[in-house]
């Protein structure tokens, strides 16, 4: 899933994360600096249903403007981009050649 809020909000004239916490507090909704961030330039972990509703009604929209579904490929490769780099040297496998400290593998 890939959210939507920054690009529906520049499309309906709100350019900026304070002008959109403003418009969610004029409409009930109080969200801290930290959350308005993660709304507006990430891909918020969680978002209640309650909060969704006040941005829907604020932006005139539906949840599924919002949350836009991807390919299996796209979100794959989304997810291998932000996976942490592996630590330390890659694994050795049979036939690599050289086992600990440099000395060689016998055959499997």
């Amino acid at each position: 899933m890939r959210w939507e809020l920054r690009a529906r909000a520049v499309e309906r004239g709100i350019g900026t994360a304070a002008g959109m916490r403003r418009r969610l507090a004029a409409a009930g909704l109080a969200v801290s600096v930290g959350k308005m961030s993660h709304l507006w330039s990430g891909q918020p972990v969680t978002v209640r249903l309650a909060d969704l509703e006040v941005i829907c009604t604020v932006l005139a929209c539906v949840p599924s403007d919002l949350l836009v579904r991807e390919s299996a490929t796209t979100a794959a490769a989304a997810l291998l981009a932000r996976a942490p780099a592996p630590a330390g040297p890659p694994p050795l496998t049979a036939g690599s050649g050289a086992g600990r400290a440099g000395r060689p593998v016998p055959p499997l």
